[in-house]
């Protein structure tokens, strides 16, 4: 690919030049990190912070800031995969507790720690709002403030219509103060930056054909490293052998020309401030820096075989849809233009739990699974990999999702009948629940395949 504007929004929005960095010299390193997104940059950063003699080099099909981690809808939250009731049962309460506090905590040092290495990325913590529109999105909304009363760690808080976004028929809002809004092409091109000044090494335009124990297969030729950590996530199924790891599931966005502040005021869309509601085909948005609105949602198809392809980045009858949700929430807004419309993967496991984890015997790292919830997420992943590729126990090592091990997918054509089947049954179960006004049975499936 050359034109890596044209991949989004955030991409286009950048000063800097986005043409490949010349290819490095050095084949053999302590550490080749694949995949130059959120997580391996966070690995890389984090392992030469607390090593700096080590030699680390990140190899990436593309440019930095390719895949998910520059095209995402910015939220820098604490939201994770997994609910907290189910975290509690499956690893128990006080485990539960400790990765609900990490995840709080991976939000605010991703604003401490961009501000520490220059990296000017609108960071803007002014939390989240997931609106409540129908009587079964109500029901959602008292299920997750009482989650957070009984855990004691979320502090979530029930707000009336007047103090919420005034989005048509909404009844109120759940505030989490624990997001922020990221321009996230800033951060992760911003990263890759620190990571060289720290003495790392990133390889572009180097795709990864394959790799073992000790040595990496690559376009550019063969590396050597003593340790190799695969931080691919939604592009992991292009990989031999790999297609049942991770499902690779796409989201699209739009976003709108800038809006007036007046407007957005007026809407109750605060500065920096992002923004749901209680469906289940999930939408997000964020008042962006420059007074966007930035959309997104998913509803893309799956595509059988696991396939990744830039050509499904771009889906002209969900942007549309997209485009009617956005106006459906607040019809104000329909005024505005949309100037972008993009997409891309991002990874989901079979149990649909994000892992961190290290084969000590082959010292091969891996980290993924977040859901769609990565900017936060991939953050605290990058910092337990360095962690346990240098041996140190922290209490980022001992959390419940480190050495978590997900089933594999099933094969084709089950992997695709599901993957199709569950984008159909959460289009069902909203339009149930906007008819019956209680939570559907398939709303409870899905709840309970999902995690939440």
């Amino acid at each position: 690919m050359s034109n890596y504007r044209s991949l989004s929004f955030w991409h286009d929005s950048l000063t800097e030049s986005l043409e490949p960095r010349p290819t490095p010299s050095g084949r053999d390193f302590d550490v080749l990190i694949l995949g130059a997104g959120f997580t391996g940059l966070w690995t890389g950063i984090y392992l030469l912070r607390n090593q700096p003699q080590l030699r680390v080099a990140i190899l990436e099909k593309e440019i930095a800031g390719f895949g998910a981690s520059g095209r995402n809808g910015g939220w820098c939250s604490a939201l994770f995969p997994w609910s907290t009731t189910l975290l509690a049962k499956e690893f128990g309460i006080e485990k539960a507790k400790a990765l609900r506090t990490a995840m709080i905590e991976s939000v605010d040092q991703i604003g401490k720690l961009t501000k520490e290495l220059g990296i000017n990325c609108d960071y803007q913590k002014a939390g989240t709002y997931t609106l409540i529109r129908s009587a079964a999105q109500n029901q959602k909304a008292i299920a997750a403030i009482e989650e957070a009363r009984q855990f004691g760690v979320d502090r979530l808080k029930l707000l009336d219509a007047k103090n919420s976004p005034l989005a048509t028929i909404s009844q109120g809002a759940v505030f989490d103060p624990a997001c922020a809004s990221v321009h996230p092409a800033k951060i992760v091109r911003g990263l890759a930056v620190a990571f060289e000044k720290l003495g790392g090494t990133l390889f572009e335009t180097t795709q990864v054909f394959d790799f073992k124990p000790g040595s990496v297969r690559t376009s550019q030729g063969d590396f050597t490293g003593e340790f190799i950590v695969d931080a691919l996530e939604g592009y992991r199924s292009t990989l031999p052998g790999k297609k049942r790891e991770s499902l690779p599931l796409y989201s699209l966005m739009i976003v709108t020309e800038p809006i007036p502040s007046e407007v957005l005021d007026g809407l109750g869309i605060k500065p920096g401030a992002t923004f749901a509601d209680f469906r289940n085909l999930i939408i997000y948005g964020q008042r962006t820096k420059d007074n966007r609105i930035a959309f997104g949602g998913r509803g893309a198809p799956y595509h059988f075989g696991s396939r990744v392809r830039n050509s499904y980045d771009r889906v002209p009858a969900i942007h549309a849809h997209l485009e009617r949700e956005l106006k459906d929430l607040f019809p104000e807004l329909a005024r505005y233009r949309i100037t972008d419309r993009w997409g891309g993967a991002l990874g989901v496991s079979r149990d649909w739990m994000a892992s961190v984890k290290l084969d000590p015997v082959t010292k091969i790292a891996q980290a993924g699974g977040y859901v769609g919830d990565g900017v936060g997420t991939s953050h605290l992943a990058g910092k337990i990999l360095a962690d346990l590729i240098l041996g140190r126990d922290t209490p980022e090592t001992s959390l419940c999702l480190v050495n978590h091990s997900s089933p594999k997918w099933e094969v084709e054509p089950l992997r695709f009948i599901a993957a199709r089947g569950a984008m159909v049954a959460a289009r069902l179960a909203d339009k149930l629940e906007s008819f019956t006004g209680r939570k559907s049975f398939i709303s409870r499936i899905i709840g309970w395949l999902t995690g939440k």
